[in-house]
């Protein structure tokens, strides 16, 4: 009975603290988001997609920043649901705003804050995150070390504002105190009934690392406002314990 009562405890501290890293319970089915992400979700601790947290994505190549850039335009035009504007800096920025608009996101919605120095867009996006009137805040750049995430995450644990932090090229994938890692990859498109021409686009996601979760991989492709996944099973990366800290 003693040992019930200590697995108890244990248990809801664990609750707790997954609580203040964004991940939270499901609280009805009115209060819930729903991204659209399907099986990518199960990844996640109480299997829902974290928000009031910073996600990192990384893009070794151009075209790999494209795919990430749609599939974070995706997730955005949820968080956007309510009519609340979205902050996008960049150091370098390739995005077409018209292109949004394949994303259900009105460009209007968006602020593009375009800067040099991947010092200053750190600066912006630490101070946007901290403005509660915003529903996400997306910054592209290359570098950034373990203390200016940590500046970030504890920005948006008083915000509660939701972050994804695009690191092009970087010359290290060193870790940084974000709740997830990711990376996207384009595929050969899916053309509706074998059909010539341009088809849907479609992507390789890869969780390569998620605190307190389950990485994996997925192929899914964006038709019709919505994320479709191709395969119900998740192809496994590199195993990791579940327990697993990225910090």
């Amino acid at each position: 009975m003693e040992g019930t009562a200590k697995q108890e405890i244990i248990r809801q501290l664990q609750e707790k603290i997954l609580k203040l890293e964004g991940f939270k319970p499901h609280t009805g089915i009115l209060n819930r988001i729903d991204f659209g992400l399907a099986d990518i979700e199960s990844a996640f601790p109480f299997g829902t997609f974290p928000t009031a947290a910073v996600h990192e994505f990384i893009s070794p190549t151009a075209v790999h920043a494209t795919a990430t850039n749609g599939f974070i335009a995706s997730i955005v035009a949820k968080l956007m649901h309510a009519g609340n504007f979205c902050l996008w800096i960049s150091t370098k920025r390739s995005l077409s705003p018209i292109g949004l608009t394949h994303f259900g996101i009105a460009p209007h919605q968006i602020i593009f804050i375009d800067i040099t120095q991947d010092k200053d867009a750190l600066w912006v996006m630490e101070q946007a995150l901290k403005c509660n009137a915003l529903a996400a805040v997306v910054a592209e750049m290359e570098e950034v070390s373990f203390s200016e995430s940590q500046r970030l995450q504890l920005a948006v644990e008083k915000s509660n504002v939701t972050g994804f932090l695009h690191r092009r090229r970087p010359r290290h994938e060193n870790t940084l105190a974000c709740v997830s890692r990711w990376k996207i990859r384009s595929m050969a498109s899916r053309v509706p009934d074998g059909l010539p021409g341009v088809g849907y686009p479609t992507w390789e996601v890869s969780l390569e690392k998620v605190r307190n979760g389950r990485p994996g991989k997925w192929q899914v492709s964006w038709q019709n406002n919505r994320l479709v996944h191709l395969s119900k099973e998740t192809i496994p990366t590199t195993a990791r314990p579940n327990h697993e800290q990225y910090a």
